[in-house]
């Protein structure tokens, strides 16, 4: 397998219809990587947008040719293979010499409605994990809106929900995520707050 700069486009290995699918989409699948990773709080984080939209066209381009039905599809599979490349490099920082000075995955979680709060990659994982089980729609509009950077209306086009229902279980998952990622630092505060 050919080796590929980080900072620049993979080639597009053998025209499949596939590959030019990912290929007329990079710019969007980067966009959504920036996106993603400008919520993370640390300046020392070794994952740069570039780099995530190059392991998620890596991950993209192997599916099958036609396997995504629209545009819509295609930006879900990007935002779970996005999910996925986040998560997998958090947990190699973690394993890494307690991450050789770098940030574990920081993430500016205010999408999830805190005013100026963070939590990592994993702690993230977990809880979307545990809300997967218990609400999987929840959880699905989360990863959309939250790793792939969909709006609304793109979320309830892709699920096939209406907005109102997207934005109705949208503030309940980020309620249901803020409460199980910060739990413990507002029991530490007390009632009173800081």
């Amino acid at each position: 397998m050919n080796e590929h700069d980080p900072g620049e486009r993979p080639p597009i290995a053998g025209g499949r219809p596939a590959d030019r699918r990912v290929a007329a989409l990079y710019d969007e699948i980067h966009r959504l990587a920036a996106e993603t990773l400008r919520r993370e709080g640390g300046k020392d984080v070794l994952l740069q947008p570039t780099m995530l939209v190059n392991e998620v066209y890596l991950k993209l381009a192997r599916s099958p040719s036609g396997a995504w039905d629209d545009e819509a599809h295609f930006l879900a599979v990007a935002a779970k293979a996005a999910r996925h490349v986040v998560l997998d490099h958090a947990r190699a920082l973690r394993r890494a010499k307690r991450g050789g000075g770098a940030t574990i995955l920081s993430l500016d979680t205010t999408l999830l409605g805190g005013a100026h709060a963070t939590g990592n990659a994993i702690d993230l994982e977990e809880a979307l994990q545990q809300l997967e089980r218990g609400d999987p729609r929840s959880a699905a509009i989360v990863e959309l809106r939250f790793f792939g950077g969909l709006t609304i209306e793109q979320t309830a086009m892709r699920l096939g929900l209406s907005t109102a229902t997207v934005e109705r279980e949208w503030r309940f998952a980020r309620a249901w995520l803020y409460d199980a990622l910060f739990r413990d630092e507002a029991d530490a505060e007390g009632p009173g707050g800081p």
